[in-house]
């Protein structure tokens, strides 16, 4: 570690690049063990009551599942390497106002992806994002980015908010299903 912080803030003590490197890798590891444990929570769920929002609860299954394939692409694509013209076909614009940040669960399917194009979508984009930052130029990994991030204002820093956001929403799903009946799943 070096005593180097963004912009001259006083904060937490940004890693060496070399050390940014090995941090990756470990965001990596966590990306790919949070994205196989929400995907067992849906294999568990029955597509037809996706749009269900159950007694008690302010959200469905589908919303989780559309709002982690935006804000996976914001974290991995868009605050790493910006927006690009391919990203409207990959999230498209009414894509990103039905599941980003601040925006309300359908309470029917009218109108929406189904379930089915809803896991296409988590999917490509997780592929994309995943290819995108195993390519990275570890010297990138400590520019500057927005919120949100995690203990770093950097791109490593949006990584690793990365796995803690999807387990966060894996966690608002376990509580759904279970709203549902559902027996939990571990």
């Amino acid at each position: 570690m070096n005593e180097n912080t963004l912009s001259g803030e006083t904060g937490p003590v940004l890693p060496d690049v070399e050390t940014a490197a090995v941090m990756l890798q470990a965001a990596i590891g966590q990306i790919r063990f949070a994205r196989a444990y929400t995907l067992e929570l849906l294999a568990a769920t029955p597509q037809e009551r996706w749009f269900e929002i159950p007694e008690g609860c302010v959200t469905n299954i589908a919303w989780q599942v559309g709002h982690l394939a935006v804000s996976q692409y914001g974290l991995l694509m868009f605050r790493i390497r910006g927006r690009r013209p391919e990203d409207l076909d990959l999230i498209p614009g009414r894509f990103r106002k039905s599941f980003g940040r601040g925006s309300v669960p359908p309470k029917s399917s009218e109108g929406q992806p189904s379930p089915e194009e809803l896991l296409a979508k988590l999917n490509e984009v997780y592929q994309t994002g995943m290819g995108e930052i195993a390519e990275m130029d570890p010297a990138v990994l400590l520019d500057e980015v927005e919120m949100p991030y995690a203990v770093y204002p950097c791109k490593l820093g949006a990584i690793l908010f990365c796995p803690m956001h999807e387990t966060l929403h894996a966690g608002q799903i376990g509580v759904t299903r279970r709203h549902l009946g559902l027996e939990p799943v571990r």
